[in-house]
């Protein structure tokens, strides 16, 4: 029997039953190799030769593909089909001839399919080739790209700016993005307008609204109406004279559907519709795919395959009529940059199913798959036909017009299943219904409202318009979108707010040491430029060692011309890159940089030795104030209070401190004997200028004596830590709803919090109990149970949890679900810990466990894009 692998046990468990007992289908559970973290993984002296180690995990699933070869002489490789699922079979072909688990005779084969049904599995069984070559390639030059940038490009930040994270090749690129559109918004200053509309009536009393388009036989333009004056002007111009109906003109429209989905218009989409995170998007997608429902989900192609044209069509005509069947089928090209289509489009693998008949039990798959079945069918359908009608109300000298406009929906056509949404919505008059209106009649002045604007600076990116700009731009690619806004946040140099995407000030900081010292490399042009060439090798046009000569050989110019470079210099340069946000103006005309508390230093931009970055003054050890970088010119009103006498317990004085980790008392002095005094940060909500001495006293006292347990004897405590308010049994903690209970927290209402912690199974040290028993580990024994814990629910086998995703119904995790997490959180410790003692086989054609990506030992500075 021939060994078919893929990339999931749960595409195994579906292609096994398609395929039959003739084939022992086994999965990879994703990459099985990688480069080790360390340097030298990318000999640059020797034709940039990798040096690969197969993962931790990874062992055991070559291990048992390499067992099934013993009896089974033939490896058929029928990973994804795109750039990584080649480069997987890749990895496994050569991990398995370097075992010598692949003999001379044995033949090795590569299938793909975009869908994971039977027809198209049996399809692409008759159709195997070879490992496409120049794919990998392309993965090759892609992997050492991102290895060499990290590697090199990473301990030059940490040496240089220190606190700073790993940067990344397309990541910082990305971050780019998202700084210098928060940078336009910073400095964008609003302009005023007005708009005057009035609501007309017909002479039947019907009500419509117009808007002011002509005032003194001139047209309007946007910014014409400037102030609150000119707008009462036209107001009295507008009442004073008698209007009605000059024309009214009705014009045809069609509005046609968009395209199927590729990548990233699906992840836009899904965040548009029902805030889905890029990577949850991925995610949901992944699972549909693998359970057959949809095609393959990594694609920038948005090309539709003939039989299932006909297939959607037919579906319309069934569903809808054929009148909302065009003429013929809808044929789309992509226009997107360096798009190179070699997939289909992202549809249903059946377009007669839709949500409803779909058997999934998790809601959000239901909802990702019913938005791609209405997309696809959308896309086929015939276009809506409308009518725009526009109204124009004048004077009779013509010196005031006002113009009314709205539409009609003649036809709906694919509006009925589907349009698509807006990232940035505009109330737009044109979709207003009008009411019967004659040319030449009276229009009745029922109220007229000038109404006073802003221009708006432009937004900031959410995650679906990023990856919109990303798309536009050329940079990345269908399986690297979701990756690169995850990573950027993960390394805090983002904060995703309210669904926008927001730079922390770590975020500036490494966008300016960039710009500055590697422009190039965060170039648009320049990363879009590589992109192509990395297509081209996709393509055999371009040989990818050329590729990575080229680019080494500037990029360690690049490194080597930042050697000599002092920290100080970084900071001056940053600081005078960063002024506008670091040092805004002063609204009474004074120096933004003069340090507000001794007024002779200047601000500058400093380091900490932990690492992070703060604004200091000159004029230290002298002067001591210092800022936090998100509290630009101290105008958070607390610059005067440092240093601030609250008063005296017994010979030592209390102070109130402002500090660059924010406002906090102190009680005495540094000395020799006590280089550290007492100190208590402020808690939340306590405003510096409303402490006084016994606030500040009882911020001191704390942990707070409550007494001793009454079951036990042992001490109960109240305090404030990291996590709030809390009161405290040995290694139990409970929290506190309110700051103010910690001071006054009696033992009967810790008691109760305490016992109803422990009855939770969430207090330090207390046994979790299980909200669901999921049973044996498939693969190495063991329990694995969902939990509730302090941080929400998580899966736990033997020593690792793994938290569940925020989408992910605690009552319905399978056992899949949890091994797939467990996973990944074994991998982001480090590699895999000691098994627990196995107490059950996995069949290995049935094997339970879900797809998990590559999984290196531990994150470094050459994560992937």
């Amino acid at each position: 029997m021939p060994v078919v692998v893929v990339e999931s046990p749960a595409k195994a468990k579906t292609i096994n039953k398609y395929l039959g007992p003739d084939y022992t289908v086994l999965a990879s559970y994703g990459h099985v190799r990688d480069l080790p973290p360390k340097d030298g993984s990318v000999d640059t002296e020797n034709a940039f030769d990798m040096k690969w180690e197969v993962g931790t995990d990874s062992r055991k699933h070559v291990k048992a593909i390499a067992d099934a070869l013993k009896d089974d002489n033939a490896l058929i490789l029928a990973t994804d089909p795109d750039r990584e699922g080649e480069a997987i079979s890749w990895h496994l072909e050569e991990a398995l001839r370097k075992r010598r688990a692949i003999k001379k005779d044995t033949p090795v084969s590569r299938v793909v399919f975009n869908a994971i049904t039977e027809a198209a599995v049996t399809d692409a069984m008759k159709n195997p080739r070879a490992v496409d070559e120049p794919l990998v390639h392309a993965y090759l030059a892609r992997r050492a790209l991102d290895y060499l940038v990290g590697f090199n490009l990473s301990p030059v930040l940490w040496r240089k700016l220190p606190g700073a994270k790993s940067a990344g090749r397309v990541q910082s690129v990305c971050l780019r993005l998202i700084v210098e559109r928060e940078m336009e918004i910073e400095a964008f200053r609003p302009r005023e307008y007005w708009s005057v509309k009035a609501q007309l009536a017909t002479p039947r009393g019907q009500t419509y609204e117009a808007r002011l388009t002509v005032l003194g036989g001139q047209k309007l333009d946007r910014y014409d109406i400037e102030n609150e004056t000119a707008a009462e002007l036209a107001v009295q111009a507008i009442n004073s004279r008698e209007l009605t109906v000059k024309s009214v003109e009705a014009k045809p429209a069609n509005r046609n559907p968009s395209p199927p989905f590729m990548t990233s218009t699906l992840q836009q989409e899904a965040s548009r519709k029902f805030g889905f995170g890029a990577r949850q998007t991925m995610s949901l997608a992944q699972r549909l795919y693998e359970a057959g429902h949809i095609t393959y989900m990594r694609t920038d192609g948005i090309d539709m395959a003939p039989e299932a044209v006909a297939a959607a069509r037919d579906a319309i005509g069934d569903r809808y009529g054929k009148e909302y069947v065009p003429d013929s089928p809808r044929i789309y090209k992509n226009k997107a940059k360096n798009a190179q289509e070699a997939h289909e489009c992202i549809r249903p693998t059946d377009m007669t199913r839709d949500a409803a008949n779909l058997r999934v039990a998790d809601d959000d798959q239901r909802k990702l798959y019913d938005l791609i079945w209405k997309r696809t069918l959308a896309s086929q359908m015939a276009g809506a036909r409308l009518e725009r009608t526009t109204v124009d109300v004048s004077s009779a000298d013509g010196q005031v017009v006002l113009r009314a406009t709205g539409q009609v929906v003649l036809f709906d056509g694919f509006m009925r299943v589907y349009e698509e949404g807006k990232d940035d919505v505009v109330v737009d008059d044109d979709d207003k219904r009008l009411p019967q209106i004659t040319q030449g009649e009276t229009a009745d002045k029922r109220a007229i409202s000038p109404e006073q604007h802003f221009t708006q600076p432009p937004p900031r990116y959410t995650e679906a318009t990023l990856v919109k700009r990303m798309e536009e731009l050329g940079i990345g690619r269908p399986s690297t979108y979701a990756s690169i806004v995850t990573t950027i946040q993960d390394r805090g140099y983002v904060l995703k707010d309210k669904n926008r995407l927001k730079p922390e000030d770590k975020g500036r900081l490494v966008t300016a040491f960039l710009m500055n010292y590697f422009r190039k490399y965060v170039g648009y042009e320049f990363t879009a430029n590589l992109e192509t060439e990395l297509d081209d090798v996709s393509a055999g046009e371009r040989d990818y060692i050329d590729v990575l000569g080229r680019f080494w050989r500037e990029f360690t110019a690049a490194i080597e011309e930042t050697a000599e470079l002092r920290i100080s210099e970084v900071l001056d340069k940053i600081n005078e890159v960063l002024a506008p946000h670091l040092f805004p103006p002063n609204e009474d005309g004074t120096d933004p940089r003069l340090c507000p508390k001794c007024g002779v230093g200047t601000l500058n931009l400093k380091t900490a030795r932990s690492g992070g970055a703060f604004i200091g003054c000159s004029n230290y050890p002298e002067c001591r104030y210092t800022r936090p970088l998100g509290v630009p010119n101290g105008d958070d009103g607390n610059a005067e209070l440092d240093g601030k006498v609250l008063g005296h317990d017994g010979e030592d004085e209390i102070t109130l401190r402002i500090g660059r980790f924010g406002p906090y008392v102190q009680k005495g002095e540094p000395t020799e004997e006590e280089p550290k005094p007492p100190r208590a940060s402020l808690p939340k909500g306590w405003e510096p200028a409303e402490i006084d001495l016994d606030r500040a006293l009882q911020l001191l006292s704390l942990p707070r004596e409550i007494g001793a347990h009454p079951e036990d004897g042992e001490l109960v405590e109240a305090g404030i830590g990291r996590y709030g308010p809390f009161v405290k049994h040995g290694r139990l903690y409970a929290n506190l709803p309110d700051v103010e209970e910690v001071f006054v927290v009696g033992m009967n209402r810790a008691v109760e919090l305490l016992a109803e912690k422990a009855k939770n199974g969430r207090g330090r040290g207390s046994t979790a109990k299980a909200l669901k028993e999921l049973g044996e580990h498939p693969q190495d024994g063991g329990p694995v149970n969902v939990m509730e814990g302090r941080y929400g629910p998580y899966v736990k086998w033997d020593k690792i949890n793994a938290t569940l995703p925020k989408d992910m119904d605690p009552a319905t995790v399978t056992m899949e679900q949890a091994v797939e997490l467990i996973a990944e959180r074994a991998a982001k410790k480090g590699g895999k810990k000691k098994a627990a003692p196995k107490k059950t086989a996995a069949k290995k054609t049935t094997a339970k466990k879900t797809a998990t990506k590559k999984t290196p030992a531990k994150k470094t500075a050459a994560q992937k894009d």
